[in-house]
């Protein structure tokens, strides 16, 4: 990897140093939209003021929204309008929030615990060069029940987090709190289908990543969440790569090296989901970008064995998860 730039983000200032504007995208969470909003309300760091936009759900979500906000103990907007889309939904709370010094936005169906907000600004003040502030997660079912929880698995990395990034493991949305600063010239971009991989790529080539490695907020799987497109999910990191190559500084070589190494990941997810031809097909083409190595071996042997048992050790995997961290609590 090239070295890292200096950092281009300003340095901190004193006043207002802890407001933090908060937005609520949500869409067709009618059953989970009430629970993300009060652990927004339950904030042991109230924000400045929270914004929630309904981007043209097909529930009952706006009028559980409208009474939720009832008891919004600051200041609070709602915007309920025709679907455009996460992306253009998050820039569009960005541009109406009123200016806090950070940003985070928490999906309709996640869930933060009451020191998210405090923690997080912390670190950030306690980081003057970091872009943005993230953590690990608990994944929970539609149902509360802790099913996984990425201390198990991620590696994630403080400070330079371009090469992590590339390999494609990126922060969980539910975790980040970003340096509104650092978000002026970026947004979201909307056109892509993976919201926020592409932004991380472009602000982890201006500023570091806080990693903080407490669990304080939780990621929903349920049936319709967009990460289980896979075809849609590798198309989008492909592409994110390319147009955030010369901002990251790769090499031909090194965008090459990420691009195979990126469908190789890709083989993986597949293999798990059961997609095995298609698995094949990937990894057979992406292999080099990872070698002979545990990680091949573990594809080999995901194709080589039954679905069905594959299926019977992730839910064995959640079953202990579930022992093991308890219930949910917040």
């Amino acid at each position: 990897m090239p070295k890292a730039p200096a950092s281009t983000l300003p340095a901190p200032e004193t006043e207002n140093a802890a407001a933090v504007s908060v937005v609520v995208p949500s869409f067709n969470h009618a059953p989970f939209v009430e629970r993300t909003l009060r652990s927004v309300f339950r904030q042991t760091l109230p924000p400045l003021e929270l914004v929630v936009i309904d981007d043209g759900s097909r529930d009952d979500s706006p009028r559980i929204i409208e009474r939720v906000l009832r008891d919004c103990p600051f200041a609070c907007d709602f915007i309920a309008r025709e679907n455009r889309g996460l992306s253009a939904t998050l820039n569009e709370g960005f541009a109406r929030a009123r200016g806090g010094r950070y940003f985070a936005y928490l999906g309709s169906d996640d869930l933060w615990f009451p020191r998210f907000l405090q923690a997080r600004v912390e670190m950030l003040e306690a980081r003057p060069r970091a872009a943005l502030a993230y953590g690990n997660a608990y994944s929970i079912d539609a149902a509360d029940r802790i099913i996984d929880c990425t201390t198990d698995w991620a590696r994630y990395r403080d400070g330079d987090a371009r090469r992590m990034l590339l390999e494609t493991l990126a922060p969980l949305s539910p975790t980040v709190l970003y340096r509104r600063d650092a978000l002026q010239a970026h947004r979201w971009n909307e056109k892509a289908g993976l919201e926020d991989y592409e932004l991380y790529l472009r602000l982890s080539a201006e500023g570091e990543f806080a990693f903080d490695p407490a669990v304080l907020s939780a990621w929903r799987q349920h049936g319709y969440n967009t990460s289980r497109n896979l075809e849609m999910m590798l198309r989008e990191r492909l592409a994110a790569q390319r147009r955030a190559a010369a901002a990251l500084n790769l090499s031909a070589k090194e965008f090459a090296e990420f691009q195979t190494l990126a469908g190789f990941r890709s083989a993986q997810e597949f293999m798990r989901r059961g997609a095995k031809l298609r698995a094949l097909k990937l990894a057979s083409r992406n292999w080099r970008s990872a070698g002979i190595n545990g990680e091949t071996f573990k594809l080999l042997a995901g194709l080589l064995v039954p679905h069905r048992l594959v299926a019977w050790r992730r839910a064995r995997r959640h079953e202990r998860a579930a022992r093991h961290y308890g219930a949910l609590e917040i």
